[in-house]
C-alpha cells in the first residue's frame, strides 16, 4: 500500500525533489521555463518543506533529552524547543522572500534581468537540500553537522541555478554567487540570533 497516492501534490514534490538534487541543471531549465506564481511555490513547495528542519530538531531535541557538545549535554525546556522550532520557521519562510528580492535586485549588475518570480524560484528551489537534510536533525548532534553538508549542497544549486533563472552573464555567476552567499549567510546568522533570544523565553537550559 503507498502512503503517497500517485499524481498527488506530495509525490509531485517528492519527484522534484529529487530530480533537482540528482540532476540540478536539467530541472532548473524546466523550472526556468515553467509559469509559477510566489503564493503556489509558498503553498507547494515552501511551506511544507521549511517545516521539515524546525519539526524534525525539536523532535530530535526532546527524544534525546538535549544536545551533547564536546561531552557537555545541553537540556532545553519543552517551552523553549517548541517556541525555537516556530520561530525558525516563521523566520525562514520570511527569509526566502528577501533573499528572493536581493537575488532579482542585483541581477542588472550581473547581466541578468530583474524577474521577481524567478528569483523566487531560485531561493525557493535551491534551499531543497538543506530543507531535505532537515531530516537529520532527528540525531541533535550528529544531524547537526551531516545538515551542514545538505546546506552546502543547497549553496551547489544556487550557484548552478543563477545564469539559467536570472540570464545572468555566465562569466559573472561567480561574483553574483558570492554576493548572495553573504546575504544568506547574513540572514542565517539574523535568524540564529532572533531564535535563540525566542528560546530563552521558554526558561533556562540545563546543563549535564
Amino acid at each position: 500500500m503507498r502512503v503517497v497516492e500517485p499524481g498527488s501534490p506530495a509525490e509531485r514534490l517528492i519527484a522534484r525533489s529529487r530530480r533537482l538534487l540528482l540532476r540540478p541543471a536539467e530541472t532548473w531549465e524546466t523550472i526556468e521555463a515553467e509559469p509559477a506564481t510566489v503564493d503556489d511555490l509558498y503553498r507547494g513547495w515552501v511551506i511544507p518543506l521549511a517545516a521539515i528542519p524546525a519539526v524534525c530538531r525539536s523532535i530530535g531535541v526532546l527524544a534525546f533529552g538535549g544536545i551533547q557538545i564536546f561531552g557537555v549535554r545541553y537540556r532545553p525546556g519543552v517551552l523553549g524547543v517548541l517556541l525555537e522550532a516556530l520561530a525558525t520557521y516563521a523566520l525562514t519562510l520570511g527569509s526566502i522572500s528577501v533573499l528572493a528580492r536581493i537575488i532579482d535586485a542585483f541581477a542588472p549588475r550581473f547581466g541578468g534581468a530583474r524577474n521577481h518570480t524567478q528569483a523566487f524560484k531560485l531561493a525557493a528551489y535551491s534551499g531543497t537540500a538543506g530543507w531535505l537534510g532537515g531530516v537529520l536533525l532527528l540525531l541533535p548532534t550528529m544531524g547537526g553537522l551531516l545538515q551542514v553538508l545538505a546546506g552546502l549542497y543547497s549553496l551547489y544549486l544556487l550557484y548552478l541555478g543563477l545564469p539559467k533563472l536570472m540570464r545572468s552573464d555566465p562569466d559573472q555567476t561567480l561574483g553574483y554567487f558570492v554576493l548572495i552567499l553573504a546575504a544568506t549567510l547574513t540572514l542565517a546568522l539574523l535568524i540564529g540570533s532572533l531564535v535563540s533570544c525566542v528560546g530563552a523565553l521558554g526558561g533556562p537550559i540545563r546543563i549535564d
